[in-house]
């Protein structure tokens, strides 16, 4: 979690030194300004935030499911080195957490290919999908703005999507020309927990139609150490992480829209922890594994915590490159009936070997284009929407010892559209969509494809001022992908060895959401429950361990998600905030038994305090023991963590805004296991991690 939360319109009446603000703001903040009183209800609501993926350039308190949005400061200093990591602690989200390296979303208990990640709209065509030991191609240094999509809205980007869609914005492709003619950001950041040194730069320029945007990024990292008391050391052996990137787009403006494109180029060297040589010799028998000479001598126990920390010789290593040109447009009034038409274009070329020992063991490539095109209509009867048409063509290769998935071609083209209705209090918001998918195995020339069709239904009641209720009825149609139909071979990055079905049906998510949002007022909150029930859920189940190693066969049952998320925001005065939440959920199958890899149900308090030009926090939050496994899978611990944070922000209201900030996370060096990941015993989450960063805008 972020221990960030930044509060707006605070006013004080004294000006602390810096190290008395540093020490005592949150306890002296509570008293600074008592004698101002309470504000009045409309300035104590929350900033209203414009939804870009929503379709209708929508407000966060106009959506009829939960959105989560990080922007400006706050996105600032909860950035992390990977994705995944910058949004594990919101409500409902964690991350797959692999290493330092590779790390991607989960949302409400679904990741892989039921989270879909964009880059401003157009899908980012990496093989984060395929694995969790490959990283996601997206910056969180270089982004804007991020988002979370869930419900009606989310259909527009695929019906795979029934975890949710997280759409990071960027200004590669400039839509508008700087007032003074540029502008741009740099920032630099250390880390004590991974000796982290990273920084970004962003630059736009332009001058009458044309404006051009250059940015660049890096991240040196070693390993990471861990909390107290590992048996592994103090470190991860194999948890470094380098990267780099840039960008140069440039685009034609008028008055009536805009047209650009990016190029850009991202390079990664991590390292995959928890590599285990006494796996190498295995291999399946029917449902059973044979290892060497190595019998079932723990059937009955079921005891796996074997040791994979290893040494740093026996660590692979991950040198992947992405190169990506996107084509972005958008025309305002196109034609009657219609006041915008948006295109969004992309073509990726991905590559990423594995080496071990100096050599390239293995080589994943991905070469994919995406095109996705729609139109937004003017209000017929009082309804208001747009339709449009969604294509993309993915050939991904493995090529080597762990080629464990032999080369495919997966073809999907999809046709979408989005309606929404106001009358009086009440907003109705619905999606229809529908997808066609073809994947091919090359070499053997097998086929399979799939089609189906998605519905969505929500409203959004705004029953009195600062309050409104939503549900949301979706049906989602996810065909399988190329790797859960042919994979067949050894994994060693997550010691499985795969075991595709060509003969999976796509399976059939029907889900129902419920929330209740109080956005005005001392008092703000946001709660939501949803059951989600998939016919033919397809899932990785685990039909033997031997030394370390699981048979996984992919596998379609059904399946029920049961959770609730909830934030509830106090204001104490006006200068600080107390924010309690939490998240659970519950996945199991139709039988009874526990999904694999379930994040543990959360609990969390935070003090939030602003003072002048600085801002403090303080939060604790518990993680609780996830003891609702599934077979051959390991109990994991709870913890508590303890995060710290301090920032002052300068050059306020003037062209040259400037942020110093410090965070610490973890603070009490607490050891702790992301239930979620499939290395969680090799790669503990980190310990105590001090940030110190400056960031400038101009």
């Amino acid at each position: 979690m972020t221990p960030y939360f930044t509060l707006g319109g605070a006013q004080a009446c004294a000006r602390p030194g810096p190290v008395s603000a540093a020490i005592f703001l949150l306890f002296a903040a509570s008293h600074a300004c008592a004698a101002d009183g309470p504000a009045d209800a409309q300035q104590n609501a929350l900033p209203e935030v414009t939804v870009s993926s929503s379709g209708l350039d929508l407000g966060v308190s106009d959506m009829t499911t939960p959105i989560s949005v990080m922007e400006g400061n706050e996105l600032v200093r909860r950035r992390e080195a990977t994705l995944g990591e910058t949004l594990d602690g919101e409500p409902g989200m964690t991350s797959s957490h692999f290493g330092a390296g590779a790390s991607r979303p989960v949302i409400r208990g679904m990741d892989g290919p039921r989270v879909k990640v964009l880059s401003d709209g157009s899908e980012i065509q990496d093989a984060s999908t395929v694995s969790p030991d490959h990283a996601v191609t997206s910056e969180p240094l270089l982004a804007s703005q991020i988002e979370v999509l869930r419900g009606p809205s989310a259909l527009l980007y695929g019906a795979g999507a029934i975890g949710g869609v997280v759409n990071v914005l960027d200004r590669r492709v400039p839509t508008s020309i700087p007032q003074k003619g540029y502008e741009g950001s740099a920032e630099a950041r250390i880390g004590s927990g991974a000796d982290e040194k990273a920084g970004a730069i962003s630059l736009t320029g332009g001058s009458g139609n044309i404006a051009m945007h250059v940015e660049a990024a890096g991240r040196d990292a070693n390993d990471y150490g861990v909390g107290s008391g590992w048996s592994g050391g103090p470190r991860v052996p194999g948890s470094f992480n380098r990267t780099s990137g840039g960008s140069v787009g440039l685009s034609w403006i008028g008055s009536r829209g805009f047209l650009g494109f990016a190029v850009t180029q991202q390079n990664a060297r991590y390292g995959l922890p928890g590599h285990n040589h006494d796996i190498e010799d295995c291999h399946p028998h029917g449902d059973h594994l044979h290892c060497g000479g190595h019998g079932h001598d723990e059937e009955d126990g079921h005891d796996h915590d074997h040791d994979h920390s290893g040494s740093p010789a026996d660590v692979p290593v991950v040198d992947m490159r992405s190169n990506r040109l996107d084509v972005r447009g958008e025309l305002r009034d196109p034609f009657a009936g219609f006041s915008a038409l948006r295109l969004r274009a992309g073509l990726t070329d991905y590559r990423h070997d594995e080496i071990e020992d100096g050599a390239v063991g293995t080589t994943f490539k991905n070469k994919a284009y995406d095109l996705r095109v729609e139109a937004q209509h003017e209000a017929v009867a009082g309804v208001r929407g747009l339709i449009g048409l969604q294509t993309s063509r993915r050939r991904f290769s493995a090529m080597g010892e762990e080629a464990y998935v032999q080369p495919t071609v997966t073809e999907r083209t999809g046709l979408f559209m989005l309606e929404e209705y106001r009358v009086g209090d009440w907003r109705w918001e619905g999606a229809l969509r529908h997808d066609w998918q073809i994947a091919r195995a090359e070499d053997s020339a097998v086929e399979r494809s799939h089609h189906g069709t998605s519905l969505s239904l929500g409203t959004s009641w705004r029953f009195q001022p600062g309050y409104a209720a939503g549900l949301t009825l979706t049906r989602a149609s996810r065909a399988p992908t190329a790797e859960e139909l042919y994979a067949r071979g050894l994994h060693m990055a997550t010691a499985t060895w795969e075991l595709g079905n060509p003969d999976l049906r796509s399976e059939v998510s029907n889900n129902i959401d419920l929330s209740l949002r109080k956005t005005a007022g001392d008092t703000t909150f946001d709660v939501t429950a949803y059951r989600n029930r998939v016919k033919g859920y397809i899932y990785g189940q685990t039909l033997d361990e031997q030394d370390g190693l699981q048979l996984l066969q992919y596998s379609q049952r059904d399946a029920t998600f049961t959770g609730l998320e909830a934030k509830v925001r106090q204001k104490l005065n006006t200068a600080l905030t107390a924010t309690v939440f939490g998240d659970v959920v519950r996945a199991r199958l139709a039988s009874g038994e526990n999904l694999p890899r379930m994040a543990p149900a959360r609990l969390g308090v935070r003090l939030d305090a602003r003072w002048q030009a600085w801002d403090a926090s303080a939060e604790w939050v518990q993680v609780a023991a996830q003891n609702r496994v599934a077979e051959f899978e390991s109990r994991t611990p709870g913890y508590g963590m303890l995060h710290l944070g301090l920032a002052y922000n300068g050059g306020q209201g003037t062209a040259h805004e400037w942020q110093v900030y410090l965070k610490a996370r973890n603070l009490t060096n607490r050891l702790a296991y992301s239930a979620t990941s499939f290395i969680k015993d090799a790669a503990p989450l980190m310990g105590r991690n001090i940030v110190l960063g400056i960031r400038v805008a101009f």
